[in-house]
């Protein structure tokens, strides 16, 4: 179903920027939020809020797929009793 794709991509999401802030993610050279916030550590002393944009974008897309997973549910779900 639709609504489940929609929700795994949130995880998948959540996933790859915790494996790329560890250094287990992809490359170095391709650009992902993990990765980003991973080489933003050494500037939080500086100026904080380049850590606080990447992980707003990752709180804001997750926060958003998750609303469209469940709007998609409500109004496709079969077992709706109406």
């Amino acid at each position: 179903m639709i609504v489940a794709g929609t929700i795994d991509v949130a995880a998948a999401i959540i996933a790859e920027s915790t494996l790329s802030f560890l250094g287990l993610g992809f490359p170095p050279d391709i650009p992902t939020w993990g990765r980003i916030l991973f080489d933003s550590k050494d500037y939080l002393d500086i100026a904080p809020p380049f850590r606080a944009v990447p992980r707003s974008c990752v709180f804001l897309a997750v926060l958003t797929i998750n609303f469209i997973g469940d709007g998609l549910r409500d109004a496709l779900d079969p077992r709706k009793v109406m």
